[in-house]
């Protein structure tokens, strides 16, 4: 057979291949710059309020009551305020109508923050038009909410003047100008950035909705949604549509097994992610990527489609999704490159948190196999490995309340012996061994805004307070979101020690071509002293991490695989030399070692 039909075959069998076993047939299909990310996840109405002439109104935030005010960034958090107590005196009636006025420009002033903590990828909750707090029941697409920019009734006048309908129409607001400056200034230093897309709901402030609401079945939009019944007095029947999960205030699109999504949102969502993708015709000036909620929810063909506009605009984009469970069937490259790893975070929390039902050293490393086994290899090293988010109990709170399911919706809500107290010495060092695991393990870790400052809180809606920053005085916590419980008086203030740790562990990561690509194996999993003990490995680096979970110090003896010379703890910077190509590890209570060899 000769090179001409030897050549003649493979273009056959490519062109009959699909897209993910092509991108297998090369190696890989994820982004390179993933394997070495280190991702901040920012709440943007809690990261830091650059321009106070934008805050929300009471109108903005469709809040009724006359007496509507900003809150102090730097309040009590469980402190009703003043035009709160007009509507209720319980917290969780009126914390969902709070605001403290995060916008663009203070994500902008902080930049710098990030970058000395060491952050190269930035994760932002949505940005979109909306009328909430949280921005997940979109009113537009087009454009970034009009309080994160610094024109907000300009910006109105705009859109409401457009055609939402017609991306020719589109135009540029303060706010969506805004956002293209801080892309602009985290490229150039150095940080990626993706954004939230949420595709599967919209909010009833969304355009088409609207329209479909007031003329009914004339609406062009009313293939869109679920209708469900049309409003007709003839016949008695009120207008009703599904709501995602039946919650009312947010619709969701109308699938399609074909397509995924029906024609009509199909569409709107491809010229959406081009806008920002490219908004000016140059992909490098658009966001990096996506974050999908609740992707699991619209149909796989959607997803390969909306796939390859994606990477038809930025080969190098990166697409994770929002799947809480085994995400195999997205991560076969023709979907998502990675998902949130929330797998990891209920493993991390059931062998470090958990202590009447936590697992031994053995049945972690096994559930770590198990979850490494889930996708392909390339895959587990660009998983954003998060333990906390917006949807859970902070990392620091979890800790303080230990032997819950995760994410188990267990909160001062529903929960009236929840401790809400700030974490003591103890409980800060934990946080501190947790995060040197999720810094040295395999795949890119994630870190929720203010983890790092020290911030606490329960699951929603206590995870999302404003950030804790050091130039900034703010009011001890000792409001009680029960009535009649009492709580500590807690000191809320930036802990400096925690910052400068995350902001060590992130540079020996970075640095060090064995922490973000490098191989794995386990090298000890003891149940009867509490030790895990695993290496990292690429090229001539090497590193040895180590935990301790015992009351007692332990000594470990682990070989090296070749390494020779001296091994150094990160931690506190002590050399151990490595004998007959084993190293004698001491490695104290309830704490670990980074073990790395120098150049």
């Amino acid at each position: 057979m000769n090179r001409i039909t030897l050549v003649a075959i493979a273009i056959v069998l490519l062109t009959s291949m699909t897209e993910a076993q092509v991108n297998m047939q090369k190696g890989s299909w994820v982004p390179g710059w993933a394997k070495r990310a280190v991702w901040y996840q920012i709440f943007p109405e809690r990261f830091r309020n650059g321009n106070r002439e934008n805050d929300p109104t009471a109108q903005d935030a469709q809040v009724g009551s006359g007496h509507y005010r900003v809150s102090p960034w730097t309040s009590d958090w469980y402190e009703i305020q003043p035009w709160e107590r007009t509507v209720s005196d319980k917290f969780y009636d009126v914390i969902f109508d709070r605001r403290y006025g995060g916008d663009l420009e203070g994500m902008i002033d902080e930049l710098p923050y990030l970058k000395e903590l060491g952050i190269n990828a930035i994760y932002l909750n949505p940005v979109f038009e909306s009328p909430s707090l949280h921005k997940y029941n979109t009113a537009s697409y087009t454009h970034v909410d009009h309080n994160f920019g610094p024109d907000p009734k300009g910006d109105l006048k705009i859109m409401s003047r457009e055609n939402p309908d017609d991306p020719s129409a589109w135009r540029w607001t303060s706010a969506d100008m805004e956002f293209l400056k801080f892309i602009k200034k985290a490229h150039a230093l150095g940080m990626k950035v993706i954004i939230d897309g949420v595709f599967n709901h919209v909010g009833t402030d969304f355009w088409a909705f609207k329209d479909v609401e007031k003329n009914q079945q004339k609406s062009k939009y009313k293939e869109w949604f679920v209708i469900k019944s049309w409003r007709d007095s003839t016949k008695g029947t009120k207008f009703d549509y599904a709501g995602w999960w039946g919650v009312k205030s947010l619709p969701i699109f109308r699938k399609d097994s074909v397509t995924g999504l029906v024609h009509g949102p199909y569409e709107h969502i491809m010229d959406i992610t081009k806008r920002w993708m490219e908004p000016d015709g140059n992909p490098k000036d658009g966001i990096d990527g996506w974050r999908l909620d609740v992707p699991n929810e619209i149909p796989h063909p959607f997803w390969v489609a909306w796939r390859r506009l994606v990477k038809s605009i930025n080969p190098e984009a990166y697409i994770t999704g929002e799947i809480w469970d085994n995400a195999s069937p997205w991560l076969k490259g023709d979907q998502f490159d990675a998902v949130m790893n929330y797998e990891f975070a209920k493993a991390v929390v059931k062998f470090f948190i958990n202590e009447h039902l936590a697992i031994t050293p053995t049945q972690f490393d096994s559930t770590l196999k198990v979850i490494r086994g889930m996708y392909p290899k390339d895959v587990n090293y660009v998983l954003q490995n998060l333990i906390d988010s917006h949807d859970t109990d902070r990392l620091a709170s979890m800790i303080v309340n230990p032997d819950r399911a995760y994410d188990s919706a267990d909160s001062p809500r529903n929960n009236p012996a929840y401790n809400v107290s700030k974490p003591d010495a103890m409980e800060i060092k934990r946080q501190k061994l947790i995060v040197l695991f999720q810094m040295t393990y395999v795949g890119a870790p994630m870190i929720y805004y203010g983890d790092e400052a020290g911030m606490w809180g329960a699951d929603d809606p206590d995870d999302r307070k404003p950030m804790l920053w050091p130039d900034m005085k703010y009011a001890d916590e000792r409001s009680s979101p029960i009535p009649g419980v009492r709580r500590p008086d807690d000191k809320n203030v930036f802990n400096r020690d925690l910052f400068d740790y995350y902001r060590m562990l992130i540079r020996e990561r970075i640095s060090n071509p064995a922490l973000t690509i490098g191989s794995y194996k386990t090298l000890i999993a003891d149940d009867y002293h509490k030790i895990f003990v695993f290496e990292r490995k690429s090229g001539k680096h090497t590193a040895i991490v180590g935990f301790n979970l015992s009351d007692e110090k332990q000594t470990v003896e682990v070989t090296t695989g070749g390494a020779t010379g001296n091994f150094m703890d990160a931690l506190n910077s002590k050399v151990m030399p490595v004998r007959n190509g084993k190293l004698h590890i001491e490695i104290q209570p309830a704490w670990g070692v980074l073990l790395v060899n120098p150049d």
